[in-house]
């Protein structure tokens, strides 16, 4: 494996299961070698096309189709395979989790939601839960910072899960309090953390919601967090990756933006092409993103 700061990373994020998008990335993988590949979240087919007989359900998406795929890619690779860094995300059904942390698949990926392993010289911090969203599936959905929700969003409370959940914990767990928790007191000067939510009021959390209102309320087309904003403003890690919302590049013409002194990537795209973003942990300047054709 190549020293983190100098080896080539790879970043994407929001495939939904899409079989042409993975095979694209798994060619991308076998030509390039990447040291490291970060996805971050949305990676099942959604929990409302089961019938895709493509991509099955999740828990066959991840058997019949991610194993044997990455095995093949593990065993044409060999010592040059790629640290995979992954989380889930809002889209995906929590009931599921457990095909990710099985110990047999350890050697494929590093699922690492609400956990910080390392990567070299850096910290890497996983998490996956985003502020409350329109959508009934709450897996996911955690409050923010207080337990209020935008106009149109539906309360963790009051949503769908795929598991059993401890309700007071819905009703009074936020994302401040699961950042601190993970985050502490540590240095996040060399840290990079593998987000499915983008921070509030930034480039990457741009949502299509232009002229709405929700019982005369205007809505805010920033859905980002606040308490992850609020955690990079006033931690300043190396570098933060993020998710969620498709069309904010689209929208934004921004596929990155900074806080301060971090570096804020986005892997979302909405159209058909595999998006892609490169970078080095000591050149993230020079980073890049790439659309690529998907068949």
């Amino acid at each position: 494996m190549n020293d983190a700061m100098d080896g080539l990373c790879l970043f994407v994020s929001d495939l939904h299961g899409s079989l042409p998008r993975y095979r694209r990335l798994f060619r991308l993988i076998a030509e390039e070698t990447p040291d490291a590949v970060f996805v971050g979240g949305d990676l099942l087919p959604s929990f409302l096309r089961f019938s895709d007989a493509r991509a099955g359900t999740p828990d066959e998406f991840v058997g019949d189709f991610l194993v044997p795929e990455l095995r093949a890619l593990h065993s044409h690779l060999g010592a040059a395979y790629p640290s995979i860094f992954l989380i889930m995300g809002n889209y995906d059904l929590r009931a599921a989790e457990g095909e990710f942390t099985r110990d047999e698949y350890a050697d494929l990926w590093r699922y690492i939601h609400q956990k910080r392993v390392t990567y070299g010289a850096f910290d890497v911090f996983g998490y996956a839960h985003v502020p409350p969203t329109p959508f009934r599936l709450k897996d996911w959905d955690r409050y923010d910072v207080s337990r209020s929700i935008d106009p149109g969003c539906i309360s963790p409370e009051d949503g769908d899960y795929s598991v059993e959940i401890d309700r007071r914990r819905v009703r009074y767990a936020t994302i401040q309090d699961d950042l601190e928790a993970l985050t502490g007191d540590r240095d996040l000067s060399r840290s990079v953390f593998l987000f499915h939510t983008p921070p509030y009021q930034t480039h990457l959390d741009r949502a299509a919601l232009d002229g709405r209102v929700i019982d005369h309320v205007p809505l805010d087309v920033h859905v980002g967090s606040i308490a992850v904003r609020r955690m990079i403003e006033r931690k300043q890690p190396l570098l933060t990756l993020h998710g969620h919302i498709h069309e904010s590049v689209r929208l934004t013409g921004r596929w990155r933006d900074r806080v301060g002194q971090t570096h804020l990537f986005s892997g979302c795209h909405d159209g058909p092409e595999l998006a892609v973003v490169r970078f080095r942990l000591d050149e993230l300047d020079a980073a890049e993103r790439v659309l690529l054709p998907v068949t």
